[in-house]
């Protein structure tokens, strides 16, 4: 395995007014290819600046920023749209599905972004669905889906175009304790197909499924720990994780 992600000295300043907030202070951090880490933090630490700026959402005030060996900030907006198309895949606590489109829609969308002809992107995209368990689902809108499958949609959007990094946030906080231990056991499978996974929780027992548990605070990493492997061990709701 390589560094997939390389971040160096990474900081963010937002100004609001007269104001200067520091968002991020000098962060640096490396993730490996294949990895499975989560970002953890109280409101305000940080952590959702982070992956905006690692999903190329955002840029940093100052520092580098390399992925897949590439330097982020030199990069024009054409180049960065394919890198969020291709390299990354995003899973957020809120679906973003659109609600007047089917699930087949949505999960075609990043395919319709890259122009895939269109016989290749429905057999891309039902086989995504069916690879999540959303055969037979396929017409449903999303306000016809349990929160459960509307994540499992917005999951086959992430995977459908193959990225080698899925960026998740929050992604069970909209969902119940049963649905939450089936999304993470489908990001868990994810990582183990090679995967990278890069998740934002504010939650110990879903982040117990990492490999990797990285805290932030006040815009600073305060911690860095590989998971203790009793993790595996714990509960939720007295269900084995």
């Amino acid at each position: 395995m390589g560094s997939l992600i390389e971040l160096e000295d990474i900081t963010k300043i937002y100004c609001v007014g007269a104001v200067e907030v520091h968002a991020l202070r000098r962060v640096s951090l490396i993730i490996e290819e294949g990895e499975f880490v989560a970002i953890m933090g109280p409101s305000g630490s940080g952590k959702s600046t982070l992956m905006n700026i690692i999903g190329c959402l955002d840029v940093p005030t100052t520092g580098t920023y390399k992925l897949e060996g590439r330097d982020v900030g030199a990069l024009q907006s054409d180049s960065l749209a394919e890198i969020r198309n291709h390299a990354l895949g995003f899973v957020f606590q809120s679906f973003n599905l659109l609600q007047r489109a089917t699930a087949l829609e949505n999960v075609e969308l990043p395919l319709v972004y890259n122009n895939t002809p269109t016989n290749t992107r429905k057999m891309l995209a039902l086989k995504a669905l069916k690879s999540l368990g959303l055969e037979g689902r396929e017409k449903h809108l999303p306000t016809q889906l349990s929160g459960g499958q509307q994540q499992r949609v917005a999951l086959a959007r992430a995977i459908v175009n193959s990225p080698r990094t899925i960026l998740a946030d929050e992604p069970t906080g909209n969902v119940d304790t049963k649905t939450s231990m089936e999304i993470m056991d489908i990001l868990t499978d994810l990582n183990r197909g090679g995967k990278t996974v890069i998740m934002i929780t504010h939650e110990q027992e879903i982040a117990s499924f990492a490999q990797r548990i990285v805290k932030l605070r006040d815009g600073l990493i305060t911690s860095d720990t590989p998971r203790n492997d009793s993790a595996a061990n714990k509960t939720i709701a007295g269900e084995k994780l």
